[in-house]
């Protein structure tokens, strides 16, 4: 059962990032752990490499951003490479005391394709319906020892109403992992799909990031903050 829930968190973060909304360094899957509001206040210092990483992303989120803000359908589609590092104390405290993390960090990369017509879309109601996204991670053992590589694919859907996400399903696809974890990744992605566990996540994410972390992420760059 706890590599249940900890397959759950991992696909949390995995929904996150293909949705290329991991606005904050650490987001809880489902609930605010506790300590949230101290790690939040005390973040740790980021390595080169994940400095770059969040540069990535930002520069993404800012595209996406402003088709949201301008609902101009025309210009390129989103198309973003993105990178990101989830650290192993990190992914512990998303999951809280009752979940065990049974590896080390996650090293998560992924291709974002998005269509720019549905994003500009101004109608009362429309739903945005995404390209098969795949996402690959790298989970480092705790103990030496050659990392585990997953794949999973999803193609995500999400209604809107009056500009706010209401309902979404991920809706994964095929995936690929060592023989070890495999079976937890198909039962974890069989038992979404059937149940819709983290659609509710989904447009929790949605809704966050294009009103929340939008108005912050404008407000940082007319301000010319540094990262």
């Amino acid at each position: 059962m706890r590599y249940a829930l900890s397959l759950a968190g991992l696909l949390a973060a995995l929904l996150g990032l293909s949705l290329a909304i991991s606005a904050a360094e650490v987001t809880s899957p489902t609930v605010s752990p506790p300590g949230a509001t101290a790690l939040a206040e005390k973040q740790p210092e980021l390595t080169p490499e994940e400095k770059a990483e969040k540069v990535t992303r930002k520069a993404c989120k800012a595209k996406i951003c402003d088709i949201i803000a301008t609902r101009d359908p025309a210009g390129e589609d989103i198309s973003c490479d993105i990178t990101k590092t989830w650290r192993e104390e990190d992914i512990a405290k998303m999951l809280g005391d009752k979940i065990e993390w049974p590896w080390g960090k996650a090293v998560c990369q992924s291709k974002l394709e998005l269509p720019r017509a549905p994003l500009a879309n101004s109608e009362p109601e429309y739903e945005i319906v995404m390209p098969q996204q795949k996402v690959r991670c790298t989970l480092a053992e705790k103990e030496k020892g050659e990392p585990y590589v997953v794949e999973v694919t999803m193609s995500p859907k999400v209604k809107f109403k009056d500009s706010k996400a209401t309902e979404a399903t991920v809706n994964w696809g095929p995936a690929s992992a060592p023989l070890l974890i495999y079976p937890l990744i198909y039962a974890g992605a069989g038992l979404d799909n059937s149940t819709n566990v983290l659609g509710p996540e989904v447009v929790r994410l949605v809704n966050g990031f294009i009103t929340k972390k939008c108005a912050e992420l404008k407000a940082e760059l007319s301000t010319g903050k540094a990262n």
